[in-house]
């Protein structure tokens, strides 16, 4: 299996998360209320599954190894947008899990729903395949494990955080 493999598993989770979030965009923008629960499920999914967990594999392992290779203008081009990317998101999942009134969650929901499609298209189709030629079979076999033990560190950090916010309030 390659490295990128479980990552792109990881897309198709997060790109069912995007589709109820579109749907709920629709019904915010048609009138209807927020809907507190799913924002903050939505919040904390973004947060830990698709920033800290995928996003975390890709810029703590696949990018920082690419960072050691001469990789192609154009790959080089596309893992800063990508990267860029993940901070516009951060950013927007923040206003989304502080949003008070339903032009904010719209706002930040247009956001989300308009770039994750187009950033995982752009991952799947026209970066993660062709930047693996750049790596030797170990190199892949060592980025796979590493994915995976990353993976199961994850629930640890985030219970632990949790836990030491509450301890320092």
């Amino acid at each position: 299996m390659l490295p990128i493999a479980p990552l792109m598993i990881e897309h198709r989770l997060i790109e069912k998360m995007v589709k109820l979030l579109s749907m709920e965009l629709e019904r915010l923008k048609a009138g209807g209320s927020i809907n507190k629960e799913l924002n903050q499920a939505a919040g904390d999914f973004f947060r830990v599954y698709a920033d800290q967990t995928h996003h975390g594999k890709e810029e703590k392992i696949l990018f920082r190894e690419l960072r050691e290779k001469e990789i192609s203008a154009e790959h080089q081009e596309i893992m800063e947008q990508l990267i860029a990317e993940h901070v516009e998101a951060r950013k927007y999942v923040g206003k989304l899990l502080s949003a008070k009134t339903t032009e904010e969650v719209i706002d930040c929901l247009d956001f989300i729903v308009d770039l994750y499609p187009r950033h995982i298209a752009k991952e799947d189709k026209n970066f993660f395949i062709p930047v693996m030629e750049y790596f030797s079979e170990e190199e892949k076999n060592n980025m796979l494990q590493e994915g995976q033990e990353f993976d199961q560190t994850m629930i640890h950090e985030k219970y632990k955080a949790v836990v030491e916010k509450f301890n320092q309030e």
